[in-house]
């Protein structure tokens, strides 16, 4: 019986398709179906119950060695099989620089073999005869991307299928276009690799410059020359003073005495740490209302849904460094009356101080927290601003003030024993304003350079459709055309005696 051949006209987006499409192509192309140019075959996977058919020296590609090296060269896999393997399996050695597809669940990983390998039964193969340059075979692929499901069936799962597969035509430049186009896009992606890498680069910088913007700003650096220019500011000493202590939650734990210098602005006691001229050193228990929160019982959600934002760790995560004005969960009246939870006020400062530690963010509105935060509500003397962006100025060694290696926690003797570097209230005001320019303007060029990157990947699609269309390299008119390559292919081969022909023929 012959093998079924799918009648339907498929196009693709560049240049290959199922069935020959009618549209004009450049001159000296043509279009044919791949295994007239490629031996086509597929492999299979040697029973998983027969451990000595598994572990030799014969290279076996699996799924996540075609992830692995898309649009490359695999010389290793995962995984390796033996003779004893092949010979009961239908998987079959094939030669180094097959063009490999994935056909099922994962569709479109290209890979080329670099060494002789075997595969398995998700991937198609195609071992390329003098008329078709394996790399252009793989240029072609890629170049289909995601539209490459579009031959395939199946919605939560595409497959290829082989009739699909075996009316796969395509569009064929002659051989030494093909090897130009090779080469110009080589060139061309290599450029384009560069310009990602030092694009995706910029995200990890914006983390390390953000931080440096606030170990700048609480070290008293930003605002030196600010501070001279403005003489007769009250000092951090003189405000204190006249600030009365705000009232503390009875009980619990007593303040530690260990002394723990943070980078910056905070520090577990009074540290070494000289203060910036008019800062003060002080317990951040003398300057604000330092609570925690609870979490009313789930078993009663008559207490839950209600009109009182409730804020979670997730809460905190999405609004990190920033005012929160709506959370995740609400409770209610009930809920408070009957947990330890507290109505806070707006402006009170939040921070995660278990599992996730280091999350800050301020209460846009009344709003009541779970007790993996520690609160302080400011008095006039601290700037809740100043105060959010002295925390995160700790960055990830905010840890150092907590306990614990795989989980750690922010204890409340560590808690109660927390002080500041306090500035002048009015260049805690300036500080904020500072800070939130500066962050502003990296987020610009962070955005900017997402932007680029989007482009450098738009560029990529349009260079390869391009290629395809015969646009991206000079046409040479002493190229042999396609067409005629292969007739005098054919013409030699009908001259050459046939070969004993085996198993997984074309």
């Amino acid at each position: 019986m012959s093998a079924q051949v799918s009648s339907m006209l498929i196009r693709g987006r560049a240049g290959l398709a199922v069935n020959k499409p009618t549209e004009p192509v450049p001159t000296g192309w043509v279009w044919v179906p791949v295994n007239s140019v490629a031996r086509q075959e597929t492999g299979h996977t040697p029973s998983r119950s027969r451990p000595e058919w598994w572990g030799g020296d014969i290279p076996w590609i699996g799924i996540r060695d075609a992830r692995l090296h898309h649009g490359g060269v695999i010389y290793d896999t995962l995984q390796t099989t033996n003779p004893l393997g092949l010979a009961n399996s239908s998987a079959r050695l094939l030669p180094k620089g097959t063009v490999c597809l994935s056909r099922t669940a994962s569709v479109g990983y290209v890979t080329v073999m670099g060494r002789d390998m075997a595969t398995s039964q998700d991937f198609v193969t195609w071992t390329c005869s003098e008329a078709l340059v394996p790399e252009f075979l793989v240029k072609a692929l890629i170049a289909e991307g995601e539209g490459l499901r579009k031959f395939g069936k199946g919605t939560t799962h595409t497959t290829i299928y082989f009739p699909e597969i075996r009316a796969l035509h395509i569009c064929l430049p002659p051989l030494a276009e093909q090897k130009r186009i090779v080469a110009k896009l080589d060139t061309l992606s290599a450029k384009s690799a560069r310009a990602r890498n030092e694009l995706a680069r910029i995200e990890t910088l914006v983390s390390r410059y953000k931080q440096a913007v606030l170990r700048s700003a609480f070290l008293g650096q930003m605002t030196s020359e600010w501070r001279t220019r403005n003489a007769a500011l009250q000092t951090a000493s003189d405000l204190i003073d006249c600030t009365p202590t705000p009232p503390q939650p009875r009980g619990g734990r007593d303040a530690t005495d260990r002394v723990i210098q943070g980078k910056a602005a905070l520090a577990v006691n009074t540290p070494p740490r000289q203060a910036p001229p008019k800062w003060q050193w002080v317990p951040l228990s003398r300057i604000a209302r330092q609570e925690t929160g609870h979490t009313p019982s789930r078993s009663h959600p008559e207490w839950w849904d209600g009109d009182i934002p409730w804020i979670g760790i997730k809460d905190a995560g999405a609004h990190h460094g920033r005012i929160i004005e709506e959370t995740i969960q609400t409770t209610n009246e009930e809920g408070l009356a009957n947990s330890a939870a507290r109505l806070l006020p707006a402006g009170t400062v939040c921070l995660s101080r278990t599992a996730s530690v280091g999350y800050v963010t301020i209460m846009g509105k009344p709003m009541a927290t779970s007790q993996d935060f520690v609160t302080w509500t400011c008095t006039e003397a601290l700037v809740p601003k100043f105060l959010m962006y002295a925390l995160m100025a700790e960055g990830d060694d905010i840890r150092e003030f907590g306990k614990g290696t795989t989980h750690t926690t922010i204890y409340f003797p560590e808690v109660r024993a927390m002080q500041i570097c306090l500035a002048p209230l009015e260049e805690q005001h300036e500080i904020a304003r500072r800070i939130e320019a500066a962050f502003a303007k990296i987020d610009r060029l962070a955005k900017e350079a997402k932007r680029a990157l989007e482009l450098v990947g738009r560029l990529d699609e349009a260079i390869l459709a391009k290629a395809f269309r015969g646009e991206l390299v000079p046409q040479d008119e002493n190229d042999e055309p396609a067409e005629k390559l292969l007739e005098r292919i054919r013409s030699e081969r009908q001259a050459t005696p046939k070969a004993g022909r085996g198993r997984g023929k074309v």
